[in-house]
């Protein structure tokens, strides 16, 4: 019998485990399977030495954006930027290939982030997310890869989520009205400041969920998945994504929450030139980055978002963008 058309499997831990072990010379190594989701990751670790391997989904990247992703880790990386790095195999190799059952799919494996995720951030870790976030930049603005990575453009931030989601809001005509009209406004934004900005990577998922800090301070920048060629600003707009999301929903005060991003703004301007025009776009740059994650999240329905994407969310999130545009930029006062 034929085996039946598939889209999206699962690979075995205890097979990748023995796979991981002859590849990368390890020995003594469990495997289990983390997250499933917009690509599979897997925790390798024996007694000694833990790493991550992440297996990519074909219908979300393809083998030219993977090895993009790997060059430019590999080349933060050799830079002195606090990232986790890609690690070859014994025989050089930064990719490993999976006859899986839609298809060949690809795998990496990462050395391991020391530490954990801290969303209340100290002073300390302010000024180090901060100046380590402008060293990333100040490689990633001068560097150009050999591998095409996504660009982030008015049309891929904005237009073209716009017109992908609209069959999403069959019922909810009013939430999608609001987004098209409030994009043309947005884009009108766009018009006038993109000019004199910072370009090059950005990380364009820089949320506290996506670096660790360890016991000694120290942090480790992770998950370049999304990375590619855009405004730099994306990447101080989903950090300050982090302190809206925590004054909306009541974890902080909103004085905490200015008071903890102008700190993290200072300390990046010790690195790296940041223009106030910048910090101002934030609103504007921050619907690009709620719309454009609506379009991804609608058009990898099938693979892992349809748990929670529905009416609910959609009107839920269309309210929390509403506010966003309505008091993001009090925040940033």
């Amino acid at each position: 019998m034929e085996i039946f058309p598939t889209q999206y499997s699962t690979l075995s831990s205890k097979a990748l485990n023995i796979k991981l072990q002859e590849s990368y010379g390890l020995s003594h190594t469990t495997c289990r399977l983390l997250i499933r989701n917009v690509s599979d990751t897997y925790i390798i670790e024996n007694a000694a030495e833990k790493y991550i391997f992440k297996i990519y989904r074909d219908a979300h990247r393809k083998l030219e954006e993977i090895k993009g992703e790997v060059e430019l880790l590999t080349i933060l990386f050799e830079k002195g930027a606090k990232v986790s790095r890609p690690i070859p195999d014994i025989n050089g190799e930064m990719l490993q290939v999976f006859n899986a059952a839609e298809g060949i799919r690809y795998g990496v494996l990462f050395s391991w982030a020391q530490g954990g995720v801290v969303y209340a951030m100290n002073d300390q870790q302010l000024e180090t997310v901060g100046r380590e976030m402008a060293a990333i930049h100040n490689i990633t603005s001068s560097t150009e890869l050999s591998y095409h990575r996504k660009a982030y453009s008015v049309n891929t931030v904005i237009i073209d989520p716009i017109k992908v989601i609209e069959p999403a809001f069959a019922g909810l005509e009013n939430e999608y009205e609001y987004l098209r009209n409030t994009a043309l406004d947005v884009i009108a934004q766009y018009n006038q400041f993109c000019g004199g900005f910072s370009h090059g990577y950005c990380h364009f998922d820089f949320l506290p969920k996506n670096f660790h800090f360890d016991d000694a301070g120290e942090i480790t920048f992770f998950d370049f998945d999304f990375a590619g060629k855009g405004l730099l600003a994306y990447d101080i707009t989903s950090f300050f994504i982090h302190y809206f999301m925590e004054v909306t929903y009541g974890k902080i005060t909103e004085q905490q929450g200015r008071d903890a991003f102008k700190a993290f703004i200072a300390n990046y301007r010790k690195v790296r030139p940041l223009s106030d025009k910048e910090i101002n776009a934030v609103p504007y740059l921050g619907f690009g980055f709620w719309v454009f994650y609506l379009g991804f999240q609608y058009e990898n329905f099938d693979d892992w978002s349809n748990l929670f994407f529905g009416p609910k969310f959609l009107k839920d999130r269309v309210a929390l963008i509403k506010k966003w545009m309505e008091t993001a930029h009090l925040l940033l006062s």
